[in-house]
């Protein structure tokens, strides 16, 4: 006898079960729960795979979102299970380095805008500039290319970001550095803004948009780096991986970049 849905719903093809696009989430703590949101309401993925270790709570958790599918255009989102994590992601997979990428210094770029253009009246999107390297305390404010609308903020003021600067535009990337500590202070942790800058990520691979991120990747060979590190340099992202976008550093930029030699210190000591 034929079910309910065969009797609703005659298909003329055999229906194709495979995701197009897959997104899967592993870690469903604070900053996974925002990853997780913010990838449902850009509409990235027809399937959206959640993973963590502690089964009550990812069951729960991927219960209340498959609650909410009426307000999401993601059809399916799943959950499962996982042992193990490790965060030499390119060691371990095996994957091409263009395919290996790092949120990095991409939150840290945006905070670094958003303050700009508080302190220009002028809104982030039109204010550019990057901050590079390590995440953190070791990343490196890039004053020179500093710029709203192509105007260079270096030209203008050219004592911009250094110790002699009257009007302390130093202050505004130590700001960068410490908000996550000043956040993490006020609520105990860090989530909406690093899980909006993974989704900016997914949809820029997903979309294939070849937007220019400030993202980690393998840059041995760049900039006088002679090991296999990973730090954070404007790359094109899209649906094939990542592209080096080449830009040009003071010397005194570059000799901060260069600081890479610390990780490599500790990358060498791992035993896989």
């Amino acid at each position: 006898m034929a079910t309910l849905k065969d009797q609703l719903i005659q298909n003329l093809l055999k229906e194709d079960n495979i995701s197009q696009n897959k997104i899967t989430v592993v870690g469903f703590g604070a900053i996974g729960m925002t990853c997780a949101i913010s990838i449902l309401m850009k509409d990235l993925a027809d399937e959206l795979a959640l993973v963590d270790v502690m089964e009550d709570k990812l069951k729960e958790e991927t219960m209340d979102l498959q609650h909410s599918s009426l307000f999401f255009r993601t059809p399916k989102i799943v959950s499962g299970k996982v042992d193990i994590f490790t965060y030499v992601a390119w060691k371990i997979t095996g994957f091409p380095k263009i395919c290996v990428i790092g949120s990095d210094c991409n939150l840290d770029s945006a905070r670094f805008r958003y303050l700009i253009g508080e302190r220009l009246g002028v809104h982030p999107l039109s204010c550019h500039r990057w901050v590079l390297g390590e995440h953190g305390d070791s990343s490196v404010p890039v004053w020179s290319g500093a710029n709203v609308a192509g105007v260079s903020l270096k030209n203008l003021h050219p004592d911009l970001g250094t110790d002699a600067d009257k009007e302390q535009w130093k202050e505004v990337y130590k700001q960068v550095v410490d908000s996550a500590y000043e956040v993490i202070k006020l609520k105990g942790y860090t989530s909406w803004a690093i899980g909006l800058s993974v989704a900016d990520l997914a949809e820029s691979i997903t979309k294939n948009f070849r937007w220019v991120h400030p993202i980690s990747t393998m840059i041995k060979g760049l900039y006088g780096i002679k090991d296999d590190v990973f730090l954070s340099v404007p790359c094109i992202l899209g649906q094939n991986g990542i592209s080096d976008v080449r830009v040009t550093l003071t010397p005194e930029e570059e000799a901060h970049l260069k600081n890479a030699d610390t990780l490599w210190g500790i990358q060498k000591e791992l035993q896989f």
